[in-house]
């Protein structure tokens, strides 16, 4: 069985006197694409801000057999463990280059980061084509490619996403997703938060459906994706 790379128990959040997350249980392999799917208000975004450090929490997270509850998000960078947050959270007053740079600030091997520079551009050419543009100027679809070839420039061991197709064009969810999916194949372990739960569940390995602050569903995405009580909350398909 693969590594556990990711390890959460108990996990909660609380706002005030509003518990967002209620004392969740899961993990994350080497190698896998698990996605986290559920309702606006759920608690999936409180969960990724838990797990990056941007929101106090209880219970206890482990990445790679080392317990980081509650460390800086800079830390954890450093450890890894990126995210590309929801709505998006590019530098909009610094060019696109000047993004991607930063995306590799906590590194030191400036001959691979010249390497990697090229390989978001190969990736991404409208990014090549508006390298020098501010970030501000980019479309919604353009902000997003950036957003995620900003994290993965950190080179991460653990992938965060959070909602990378809310508001895109059909044509650009597609892009997103595609290389979501060469993300995966290259073995790159990734937790994606998404409304799109068939896109979610059909490129992911296992699912998590989360529900007023807790998981009510766990298992294989292809099994849940074909779940009748999934397909009639998620997937807008009336129960048989």
């Amino acid at each position: 069985m693969s590594e556990v790379v990711l390890k959460v128990t108990g996990l909660k959040v609380a706002y005030g006197g509003i518990q967002a997350v209620k004392g969740v249980d899961f993990e994350i392999r080497a190698g896998e694409l698990v996605t986290l799917i559920g309702a606006n208000g759920a608690g999936k975004t409180s969960t990724l801000r838990a797990l990056t450090g941007l929101v106090p929490c209880q219970g206890r997270i482990e990445y790679r057999g080392q317990e980081v509850t509650g460390a800086p998000p800079y830390r954890l960078l450093q450890m890894g463990l990126a995210m590309v947050p929801e709505g998006r959270g590019i530098f909009t007053r610094m060019t696109v280059l000047e993004n991607l740079q930063m995306g590799a600030f906590a590194r030191n091997d400036a001959n691979v980061i010249r390497a990697d520079l090229e390989r978001m551009f190969d990736t991404f050419p409208r990014l090549k084509e508006r390298a020098r543009q501010l970030a501000g100027t980019l479309s919604g679809g353009e902000q997003q490619m950036l957003a995620l070839a900003r994290a993965l420039m950190s080179r991460p061991k653990l992938l965060l996403m959070d909602e990378p197709s809310m508001g895109l064009a059909p044509i650009m969810v597609e892009k997103i997703f595609e290389v979501v999916r060469d993300i995966s194949a290259q073995r790159i372990p990734i937790l994606l938060v998404e409304q799109n739960a068939r896109l979610a569940l059909e490129a992911a390995h296992r699912a998590y459906v989360m529900d007023s602050g807790l998981i009510t569903l766990a298992g294989e995405a292809r099994a849940l994706l074909n779940d009748p009580k999934v397909r009639e909350a998620y997937l807008g398909e009336a129960a048989a």
